[in-house]
């Protein structure tokens, strides 16, 4: 038996949250004695919730030899794996102050099935991770994040050892950290991730966004910085959809699907205008655009219309003076103020905006005399007060 001094130093490109600690007290730290050429078996720990990665140390010993300083205990020298580099990389050193010069060889397996046909058959094509060639020392970390094996809410893993000793028994330490990131550590991994992913496409605003994966992550990232996945999921129905109506208008503008939204809004109103469903259109866009303080000068401009075609006239009014405030030079606006002067019996103020833009255009392609022609038009169809319809007629002549 000899005593042997070794540092394993080792480079890995693993991002550790800094925002974690090493859980020491649930460490996996286990003596195996394996007879010469047998297989065994040994699960882990139990995970703690938030588990992204874990360390852990293989050592053999010949007889009477014992380790001088257990992996926790190294541990606690490194609480914040990532150092100075912030999660590009870092050097991590673990010292394994003894070991024999018995050897081994183990692998990993994610369920117990495929670990227990290991110790039967000694195949490891079913193994995350296998070491073929005999050790009597190993130290490594593994992301549960980045494992093509293991998945993120792993919770136990199995090494299966196999004694390359010829004649005489050996000795085998296992010890597992694991790394518990505090944000992960509220159980927001992947495949919780797209379960309420899933359930928030369902939502009105989500459905109705042409591509909504960015705006459903930016909820998903605001809900998983105040609530534990499954305070979450014991919510009702109700009581999640009014949760995520709390991150709903802020997620629109950090992903820039305001305008995205706010035109399928409008189109949608358009639509029920033309179906007669005016009460509907006008709630559509007061609750949708004009609340969330995010409408542009022309919502306003259709709201007026709206609130003309159902002869609330004074709304209207109300309602497109805003829209003048915000561009007085927006002739549409300026028209649909003559109409509901006209409606309000103020001939002469709708005169006046008449004569001052009756030789101008509204649009690129149609003139004030035009559009005024068709919307009195339109006036009359809905049958709206039309008294005052000659008088302005005479007007665009």
């Amino acid at each position: 038996m000899k005593i042997i001094k070794i540092a394993f130093l080792f480079l890995t490109t693993i991002s550790f949250a800094q925002d974690g600690y090493w859980d020491n007290q649930r460490v996996t730290n286990k003596e195996i004695k394996l007879s010469a050429g047998e297989r065994i078996l040994i699960k882990s720990e139990d995970f703690p919730d938030g588990t992204t990665e874990f360390v852990y140390r293989i050592t053999l010993l010949d007889e009477n030899q014992k380790l001088a300083s257990d992996l926790s205990s190294l541990l606690k020298a490194i609480p914040d794996p990532t150092g100075i580099t912030q999660g590009t990389g870092s050097a991590i050193s673990l010292t394994s102050k003894i070991s024999g010069d018995d050897k081994c060889t183990y692998a990993i397996f994610s369920d117990n099935n495929k670990a227990t046909d290991f110790t039967k058959t000694g195949n490891t094509k079913k193994s995350c991770l296998y070491q073929n060639n005999p050790i009597n020392k190993e130290v490594k970390v593994i992301s549960l994040e980045k494992s093509t094996c293991l998945a993120d809410d792993s919770k136990t893993i199995w090494f299966g050892f196999e004694s390359k000793n010829w004649i005489l028994e050996q000795k085998i330490i296992l010890e597992i950290v694991p790394w518990v990131d505090a944000k992960a550590s509220k159980i927001w991994n992947q495949t919780n991730k797209k379960t309420v992913l899933n359930f928030i496409k369902t939502t009105e605003i989500a459905s109705k966004l042409p591509n909504s994966d960015a705006f459903c992550f930016n909820i998903i990232e605001k809900l998983q910085n105040e609530y534990k996945f499954s305070v979450f999921q014991k919510l009702s129905k109700t009581e999640k959809l009014s949760l995520i109506s709390k991150f709903e208008d802020k997620a629109l503008t950090e992903t820039n699907s305001v305008e995205i939204y706010n035109k399928i809004i409008r189109q949608e109103a358009k639509t029920l205008a033309k179906k007669g469903k005016y009460d509907d259109a006008i709630a559509l866009l007061n609750d949708k655009i004009i609340k969330k303080s995010k409408a542009s000068v022309l919502d306003y401009n259709t709201l007026g219309e709206l609130y003309i075609y159902t002869k609330q006239f004074e709304k209207a009014f109300k309602t497109l003076k805003i829209a003048e405030n915000l561009d007085s030079s927006e002739l549409l606006v300026q028209l649909n103020l003559a109409h509901t002067y006209m409606f309000l019996d103020k001939m002469s103020e709708s005169r006046e905006i008449h004569n001052k833009y009756k030789e101008q255009n509204v649009s690129t392609n149609q003139t004030w005399k035009n559009k005024t022609i068709n919307d009195l038009d339109k006036f009359q169809k809905a049958n709206l007060p039309n008294d005052n319809f000659k008088k302005i007629l005479r007007l665009a002549d």
